[in-house]
Parts: structure tokens; sequence; C-alpha cells
């Protein structure tokens, strides 16, 4: 049986500019933040507009993080995404989120053993040590330990590693946010041109 294909995703999209050319570089899914604090940060309405011009091209998450299982969902539904990422739940709010909205995503920034089991969760997210720093994983650590079922990698990649990091790790996914931005909070296009190019380029 072949391989599920690789998902990419760009995350932290604040404009339909940048929605556009990720849908036409060829990414599979698009983030939207609603983490108060982060540079990435928009807000409910911003958050609205940015699905509905995303017009189901691709895979729509909304990105938490701060927030109750419940509110999370709320503000997912409201939204109108198709995946709810959630990051610093544990087991438990996991558990609620996924009783309250369809489909979750579940953001890691440990490789303890119990936090890459599966918790139920759609698919895993393996974040950045300091989640938005740009920061990278030692990808040593993930060949000896490895996340149950399908998984993203996140955390410093950029055009120019992301091949790498796709062979060493063998992730399901790869997930970018900084390294696509010309400023904080500022996606420079054509660094996300050329990403989903060097991660569809990786055998």
């Amino acid at each position: 049986m072949d391989a599920a294909p690789l998902l990419v995703k760009v995350c932290g999209l604040r404009t339909e500019a940048a929605i556009d050319t990720a849908v036409a570089a060829g990414a599979d899914a698009v983030g939207f933040v609603v983490a108060a604090g982060s540079p990435r940060f928009v807000d409910a309405a911003t958050a609205r507009r940015l699905v509905e011009h995303t017009a189901g091209r691709v895979t729509t998450v909304l990105v938490t993080k701060g927030l109750t299982p419940e509110d999370a969902a709320v503000a997912a539904r409201a939204a109108g995404v198709d995946v709810l990422q959630v990051h610093g739940f544990d087991r438990g709010e996991v558990g609620r989120a996924s009783a309250l909205f369809p489909r979750v995503w579940r953001a890691t920034s440990s490789l303890g053993a119990d936090d890459l089991g599966s918790w139920g969760e759609e698919l895993l997210l393996i974040d950045s040590p300091r989640p938005g720093s740009g920061e990278r994983w030692d990808l040593g650590a993930l060949q000896v330990r490895r996340p149950e079922g399908a998984w993203l990698l996140a955390g410093g990649l950029d055009p120019t590693n992301v091949g790498q990091a796709i062979a060493e790790a063998a992730p399901s996914g790869v997930d970018v946010s900084s390294g696509v931005e010309s400023a904080p909070g500022v996606k420079d296009h054509d660094l996300i041109e050329r990403f989903v190019a060097a991660a569809r380029a990786t055998p």
C-alpha cells in the first residue's frame, strides 16, 4: 500500500492574498490563530471572513490556546473551520473538545512518552519547544521516540530546511508559520511558494 501523501499546512495567515498564495502553491491546510498575544492573532470576525474566503479549497484550521474546550469549540463553530487545533490541553480536555467538535488536532511541545500517544485527536502536531518562536527540534529525538498515528512536524521549518527535516523525521506532514514570514505575523508570499515546493519535492 502506498504511503499517504504528505500534508502541508501554512499557519498564521491573516490576509486573503496569503491564503490565495498558499492554495495556489499546493498547501493542504491553512491555519488562523485566535490565541491572544500571538503576532499572528486574528479576531473572530476576521477569522470568519478568512475562512469564507478560503471557500473549501483547502482544510481550514482554527488555532487556539488559553481557552476551555467549550470556548474553543464555540470559537471553531463560529469561524466555520474544518478543524479545531488545541494547545496546552490535558488528556481530559482533549476528550471534551473532541466530543464538542468533530475534528480536533492536538499540539504538544513535549516529547514525553505519554504526550506522543493518542489522546483521541485526529492528528498530533509536534510544535516548537516554544510555540511560534521558530526554534527547531532535535530531530534525532523523534527518531528514537516516535508519535503514534498521524502527526505533523512544526517548529523552525523554512524553505531551506524542510526537505531535510522530512527526510530525517518522516512525519505525516509539516506545519510552517514564522519560517515563511518577512517579519513576525507578516507572511512572505515567495517564501510560502518556496516552502510548499520544497516540501513536495522531498521523496
